[in-house]
C-alpha cells in the first residue's frame, strides 16, 4: 500500500486517547512510507493524523471543498492540498488517490464517508481494504449493528467480513496488506443469503 485515506472527526472527542492514536497513526504511516490522504483540515482528529504524518517527514495530501477552505480550517503545512467543489467530489478524489481506507472515531460525516466506501466495495466498484481502528471500543456498537444486519438477512457474511477491525494500528495495517476482496456479488436471491 502506497497511500491510505483516513476518515475521522473534525473534533477531538472526550478522551485524549483519540487524539493520541490519530497522531500515532499518522506517524506510523509516515514511517512505513504510506502517504496520508485525508480531508485537509487542521482541526480535531483530522489535524492530529496530518500532524503525526508530517512530524515524521511523511507525505500528507488533503482534499478540501472550497466552502470549507473559506472557513479557514485548511491545514497550512500539507504536502499537497487539493480543492474541490463538493463533498461528493471530495470522497471521489480521496478514493481515486488511495489504496485503502482507515476509519477513526468521528461523527455523521465520518460514518457517511465510511459507509459510502464500504458500499462501493460491496458493489465491486473497488477492491480496497477498509479498516476500522476501534480505539477504546468506539465502534463496538456499530460492529454489533453490522452483525445484526447479517443475522436478520440484510447483509451477507462475506460482505460483513470485508470490514477489517482492530484496536492496534500495526495489526490493522497487516490485515489490510493481506486483504483479498470477495468474489461473490452483493445481490441476494429470494431463497438464500
Amino acid at each position: 500500500m502506497k497511500s491510505i485515506t483516513v476518515f475521522c472527526g473534525s473534533s477531538f472527542g472526550t478522551d485524549d486517547i483519540f487524539k493520541e492514536q490519530a497522531f500515532l497513526l499518522g506517524q506510523t504511516l509516515a514511517k512505513q512510507d504510506i502517504q496520508l490522504i485525508y480531508g485537509g483540515a487542521d482541526v480535531g482528529l483530522m489535524g492530529a493524523v496530518a500532524d503525526g504524518t508530517l512530524s515524521e517527514g511523511g507525505k500528507a495530501t488533503g482534499v478540501l471543498p472550497h466552502f470549507l477552505q473559506s472557513k479557514e480550517i485548511a491545514h497550512k503545512n500539507l504536502t499537497e492540498l487539493i480543492l474541490v467543489e463538493t463533498m461528493h467530489e471530495r470522497k471521489t478524489k480521496m478514493n481515486d488517490l488511495c489504496d485503502g481506507v482507515i476509519v477513526l472515531p468521528g461523527g455523521y460525516g465520518t460514518l457517511e464517508e465510511f459507509f459510502e466506501m464500504i458500499t462501493w466495495a460491496q458493489l465491486g466498484l473497488h477492491k480496497k481494504p477498509i479498516g476500522i481502528l476501534n480505539i477504546d471500543g468506539f465502534y463496538d456498537d456499530l460492529i454489533k449493528l453490522v452483525q445484526t444486519m447479517v443475522d436478520k438477512g440484510f447483509l451477507k457474511q462475506v460482505n460483513r467480513d470485508m470490514l477489517l477491525i482492530n484496536n492496534s494500528i500495526d495489526e490493522l495495517l497487516e490485515k489490510m496488506r493481506n486483504y483479498e476482496a470477495p468474489t461473490i456479488g452483493k445481490w441476494i436471491s429470494k431463497d438464500k443469503v
